[in-house]
């Protein structure tokens, strides 16, 4: 796509930047409704938190748990992360290596249900529940979150448990030909048939009781009737609770209205710290940059700084050619160096992505944790507008995000997208700001302040590293 039609995509009135959600005619579905859900208050800024999936696959166990919202509360919580989330895996019954809480399957080969086929902490992994751990996150100032796949248990559909309050029972509103390709806990809901509607509200308001904040659904982007039955069963419960789609599948532009039922929609696959995944967060930003607003927000996927994969040492598996657990790769630091650092976590900045840490709190590095908790970084991200792409041309991106409040200010970054260093020439009218008008700019990672006028400056961008830039009309 050229420069010129990419400038289209923003307007430049004395300085002041309008975002797309003032727009129209864009080409982005701008008429679609939002439920009462979306214009609550309930995230009006993107989500911060920790989910345990880049840590801990799909294997976290309570005494990890413990500690991981300990050190959160202390250390985090004040800079804004609040939901802890636990990812999949929690109702599985593992089969374990002997002696030690390593897993010895990818997928539990049993789970913990209840009585009308819903979902229980597991015994191999949460031997003391669930519930003392939401109210510690909660007395601490936490809220709590936890993932669940779209569906039904197969194992109360083959034991044919009775849907609660309801005559129906798991067969009744079992779709059997709608399966995960990735993980065979459940069937898709036939949300056609009566009863699959009670299904999904009793399976809410279980967590509602709970005390559960956060549900991150998976496996449901590509079904837009479950997605509207989960968010019904969300409206309508006790319990104010964030719901977030991750995908299962591809994410596509023409299904955003069934999206924004929910308040968060991964548009990119799992995100780790190889060259593939760069490409896939900034694709994804691409595809869906101006669909976001207050209490909708285009996820980029989890923060992969920190320790990573820590229940798949190498001594234990990597001989196996079975032992490919949930996750990529075995236990290690992050791979990324400092530069792709920069540009993960800026590129997340300014696309108001949610902020979820994924590696292991109590043993993060110091640079990553500088990182995470730089205040002019979340300061970007919290402005929740989604930033829009201004320049591309010969591996140099620009991304600029304005202030919601505050014409003339906001935030920019010069991404190099190449592995050479890169002397870039740019003006003001390159950068996207108004011209014949005088910039002072802010370098948020060298911390430095430089002014810009009409005169060309010339960037020094590392290897797929990023210039983040503040600015301000004066």
């Amino acid at each position: 796509m050229s420069l010129n039609l990419r400038r289209r995509d923003f307007l430049k009135i004395s300085g002041t930047f309008l975002t797309f959600s003032s727009m129209s005619g864009l080409g982005y579905a701008s008429d679609c409704k939002t439920s009462k859900r979306q214009i609550s208050d309930l995230v009006s800024t993107p989500p911060m938190g920790w989910n345990s999936f880049n840590s801990y696959g799909v294997y976290l166990h309570e005494d990890a748990a413990l500690a991981n919202i300990e050190e959160m509360a202390k250390t985090y919580l004040p800079y804004g992360y609040e939901y802890f989330v636990i990812d999949g895996g929690w109702y599985g019954e593992y089969n374990l290596i002997p002696g030690t809480r390593y897993p010895n399957e990818k997928h539990a080969s049993d789970v913990h249900l209840n009585e009308y086929g819903l979902v229980q902490p597991s015994k191999c992994y949460f031997p003391n529940g669930l519930k003392g751990l939401i109210d510690h996150a909660h007395n601490l100032g936490l809220k709590f979150g936890l993932h669940l796949m779209r569906g039904i248990p197969r194992k109360a559909v083959e034991l044919n448990l009775p849907i609660k309050g309801t005559k129906y029972y798991a067969r009744d509103i079992a779709d059997v030909s709608s399966t995960c390709d990735w993980c065979h806990y459940n069937y898709g809901v036939d949300m056609e048939k009566p009863g699959a509607q009670e299904f999904y509200n009793s399976l809410v308001n279980q967590f509602a009781d709970w005390g559960v904040d956060f549900i991150k659904a998976d496996d449901l982007v590509p079904y837009p009737k479950e997605i509207i039955g989960f968010a019904n069963a969300i409206e309508n419960s006790k319990w104010d609770i964030v719901f977030s789609l991750s995908p299962g599948g591809d994410v596509k532009l023409s299904h955003l209205p069934y999206y924004r039922q929910a308040n968060l929609v991964r548009v990119t696959g799992d995100i780790w710290e190889r060259e593939k995944d760069f490409d896939k967060a900034f694709n994804g930003w691409e595809q869906f940059q101006g669909t976001g607003y207050q209490g909708f927000y285009p996820d980029l996927d989890m923060i992969s700084f920190g320790q990573l994969m820590l229940m798949t040492p190498g001594e234990m598996y990597r001989k196996s050619d079975d032992a490919r657990l949930a996750g990529y790769g075995f236990k290690r630091q992050c791979q990324m160096t400092p530069n792709q650092q920069y540009t993960f976590i800026t590129v997340r900045a300014l696309a108001a992505s949610p902020l979820f840490i994924g590696g292991d709190l109590p043993t993060m590095d110091e640079f990553s944790k500088k990182l995470l908790l730089n205040k002019e970084m979340l300061a970007c991200n919290q402005n929740g507008v989604m930033g829009f792409n201004v320049y591309k041309k010969e591996n140099i991106e620009i991304w600029i995000t304005p202030h919601k409040n505050e014409p003339g200010k906001g935030w920019l970054g010069i991404f190099n997208r190449s592995k050479n260093k890169v002397n870039v020439h740019l003006s003001s009218k390159e950068l996207a700001l108004a011209e014949n008008k005088k910039y002072q700019l802010f370098d948020i990672w060298k911390n430095k302040n430089f002014e810009l006028n009409q005169e060309r400056k010339v960037f020094s961008i590392p290897a797929a590293g990023v210039i983040f830039l503040k600015f301000e009309q004066v």
